[in-house]
């Protein structure tokens, strides 16, 4: 669901381009639970957030099962489900938490097979058992983070941010110097724990509280919004404050040492993108071999040392960030765990439409 800070082309390792868009997609198939077949059992379609593999992972995987793996990109969750819901078939998806929880109850997914996905332990305990699918039957973590706010440690006192935490956004000490991501669901998270409700409110009065909130930082602070962008422009100390998901606030740091993350204490998005198998799947056998594959050391340290974002293999997590790692003792990569006011968004159809509405409204001067 996220950002990623490397400009890399989007990966079709072993695949001609035409080959990527007629084989991703395909004919409409209904979701009737039957466990789909073909012929072609040495391919496994992958579908995908952009940028987000390491430089080797879909190589190595070709030739250690010696097959073939068309790659195909996202760019939002929505994009993704447009087209799952519509018949395309893929062999293994990778979106975000609340809409795997949306696949799940729309009867989208198979179970994964655990006697293949015998690398499960391997697994960060933080990142399992999540409450939309508690026994992991249908999403293993791929990559997990949080959002918080990047700022310039030399401009912005941190002694605001800890009493302010996110209404250090409305502070107009700090008008004309801030970046909001351009998503719904991110600032109205932001507006919620601000204001001490959950995140996943679908209360009209905490709602429209959260929509009042948003428009005066909207009309007093004039923030930019933005989305790839804001690494770059980040790293170069165009703004003071931004706010972003962790694994780009990681690269951040690492690249401007004026840069610290903060995840405030009233609260925050713990994500995750997991990998699912939808029961239309051309090849369930070799997704489920490559899901196992993934979790590997070897192959979890490939795509976190070039994503950026934080490994869901917990001894890869640990050796990045410990001593003489990649990101040894960067605060933006190890997410906050057992913090009981962060929370998973889940999936909730009235909120989803009201906060789409009401994102519309903020950006245009909204009411305030």
């Amino acid at each position: 669901m996220k950002l990623n800070h490397r400009l890399l082309s989007a990966v079709c390792s072993g695949a001609l381009l035409t080959g990527l868009l007629s084989g991703c997609g395909g004919p409409g198939t209904d979701f009737d639970g039957t466990n789909q077949t073909t012929s072609d059992t040495d391919t496994l379609r992958l579908y995908i957030w952009g940028e987000y593999t390491g430089d080797e992972l879909i190589e190595t995987f070709e030739e250690e099962y010696d097959c073939h793996v068309i790659v195909e990109t996202f760019d939002s969750n929505e994009m993704m489900y447009t087209k799952i819901s519509s018949g395309d078939r893929y062999d293994v998806l990778v979106p975000s938490d609340y809409m795997i929880e949306r696949l799940m109850n729309e009867d989208f997914l198979q179970p994964l097979d655990r006697e293949v996905i015998t690398n499960f332990d391997l697994l960060d305990p933080n990142i399992v058992g999540l409450e939309y699918d508690p026994d992991n039957t249908y999403s293993i973590p791929y990559f997990w983070g949080t959002v918080g706010i990047v700022y310039n440690k030399n401009t912005v006192d941190r002694a605001d941010l800890e009493e302010q935490g996110w209404n250090i956004l409305t502070n107009t000490k700090y008008q004309n110097r801030l970046y909001l991501y351009d998503s719904e669901r991110d600032s109205f998270m932001m507006a919620f724990k601000a204001l001490g409700y959950s995140m996943n409110t679908d209360k009209d009065d905490e709602i429209e509280a959260a929509y009042e909130w948003l428009c005066n930082v909207n009309n007093t602070m004039h923030p930019v919004y933005v989305t790839d962008e804001i690494i770059d422009n980040m790293i170069n100390g165009t703004k003071d404050i931004g706010i972003v998901y962790s694994g780009d606030a990681a690269y951040i740091l690492s690249e401007n040492e004026d840069m610290s993350y903060y995840c405030p204490t009233q609260g925050t998005n713990i994500w995750s993108d997991a990998m699912v198998i939808p029961k239309n799947a051309p090849n369930s056998d070799l997704a489920n071999e490559f899901i196992n594959y993934v979790l590997t050391y070897d192959a979890s340290y490939d795509n976190t040392e070039e994503v950026g974002y934080t490994s869901s293999n917990a001894q890869v997590a640990a050796d990045v960030y410990g001593e003489g790692g990649i990101y040894e003792g960067n605060e933006a990569y190890v997410p906050r765990s057992d913090y009981e006011l962060d929370e998973v968004f889940r999936d909730n159809e009235y909120l989803r439409q009201r906060l789409s509405e009401l994102w519309i409204k903020v950006k245009a001067g909204g009411t305030a």
